[in-house]
This record gives C-alpha cells, sequence and structure tokens, in this order.
C-alpha cells in the first residue's frame, strides 16, 4: 500500500529531543489498575509463554500477568532507571525509534511484539511497524493497545486530531501500509465504561512469508 502520509502529520508541539524528554525517570503506570488488569488478562490469553516476547516502547511496567512466568521478555525503551526497574524484563535496550527505526536484532527473532499505550509517540510508524514484521516470526502476534492518556506535547497531530475509533483506523492503515501484516483485528478492552480508563487494542499477525 502507497505510503501517502506527510511530514506535518507527524509534527508534534514539542519537537524537542526525545532523549532529554525522557531523560527523567518515570516510575509510574500511564493507566489505571483497572485497564492494566484488562491488559495483562489480554497477554495471559494470547502471548506465547514459551516464547521470545519483544516489549516496544517499554518503561517501569510491561503489563505482562504474573503467570505465566515468559520465557525472554526484550523491553526496548528510552530510560535505563525505567526499564531496570521492570521485573518482568529478563532484556533491556536502549533505543529510539524516532531517531532510528530499525530494531537491532535480527530477522524472525520473536514471537510476540507488545506496543503498550505509546504508539501516540512514533514520528515514523510506517517503517517501525515494516521492521517490526521483518523481526516477528511468521504468524507472530503483535498487540498495540491504546487509551485516552497521552503527554500531548509529545503525541503526533494526526493522533492528536483523532478520536478512539478513527485511531483504530488509523493503526490499520498504518499496518498496511507498511505491509506483512495479516488478521488484523479491534477489541474493546475497557473494563469499567465510564468507571476506569479506556483501553482498545489493534492486533496483527505476521503474514506467513
Amino acid at each position: 500500500m502507497k505510503n501517502e502520509f506527510q511530514p506535518e502529520h507527524f509534527a508534534r508541539e514539542d519537537g524537542g529531543d526525545d532523549e532529554m524528554f525522557y531523560a527523567m525517570p518515570r516510575l509510574v503506570k500511564h493507566i489505571d489498575e483497572p485497564a492494566c488488569d484488562a491488559l495483562a488478562a489480554y497477554y495471559a490469553r494470547q502471548v506465547p509463554a514459551d516464547g521470545a516476547v519483544l516489549d516496544l516502547m517499554s518503561s517501569y511496567a510491561s503489563h505482562l500477568p504474573a503467570e505465566p512466568s515468559f520465557r525472554r521478555v526484550v523491553g526496548l525503551g528510552m530510560n535505563k532507571v525505567e526499564l531496570e526497574e521492570n521485573p518482568r524484563l529478563t532484556e533491556r535496550v536502549i533505543h529510539n525509534l524516532n531517531a532510528n527505526p530499525a530494531i537491532p536484532f535480527p530477522d524472525r527473532t520473536f514471537d510476540a511484539c507488545l506496543l503498550a499505550v505509546s504508539v501516540q509517540y512514533l514520528t515514523q510508524p510506517v517503517e517501525v511497524f515494516a521492521d517490526v514484521a521483518r523481526v516477528l516470526k511468521p504468524g507472530a502476534l503483535l498487540a498495540i493497545s491504546f487509551s485516552n492518556r497521552m503527554f500531548p506535547t509529545k503525541a503526533v497531530a494526526i493522533w492528536r486530531g483523532l478520536g478512539d475509533a478513527d485511531h483504530a483506523r488509523l493503526l490499520e492503515i498504518y499496518l498496511r501500509t507498511a505491509g506483512g501484516w495479516t488478521d488484523l483485528d479491534f477489541e474493546d478492552l475497557s473494563p469499567a465504561p465510564g468507571q476506569s480508563d479506556p483501553l482498545y487494542l489493534v492486533s496483527a499477525r505476521r503474514e506467513m512469508v
């Protein structure tokens, strides 16, 4: 699918250095506990415990369930302290996807990729998702969750200008433009509408080729 996105779609109110912005550790979860529990329950159902998991744009919490104990969880994020304080990670990689969308792993390394409530900050999402497809094994899961919380000055313009339903459609366009994906799906995982943070998830599978 032809990439018709323009640079202005990914403009941000704060176009400054991302590494400076994320230099101070934020040892907090970015959705409330009911939403965290709903995301953990989804991961328990869908993520293979015996596989290698890539936690993309990782931080203090990966939202993985207490059980099972996943064999390998690689956290790729921006803040060293946050990654070190995340107990679910078995490996930690400091990497700025906005500066370099290439993920520093070989082809077909991972059995699943998780991207939790951070997709709104990607300035090169098509390139990132194309490379996620490269590092996933055929048939592997990509799970992109989002809510209505964000750092608004760092969220890209196209995301800020859309509502939740259109955010899901936007993610589908990202993935179809990137190529390499099949079985795209949308789920509303919101645990208690009006009483807790909303939670939505777009999933896809790496093509079998």
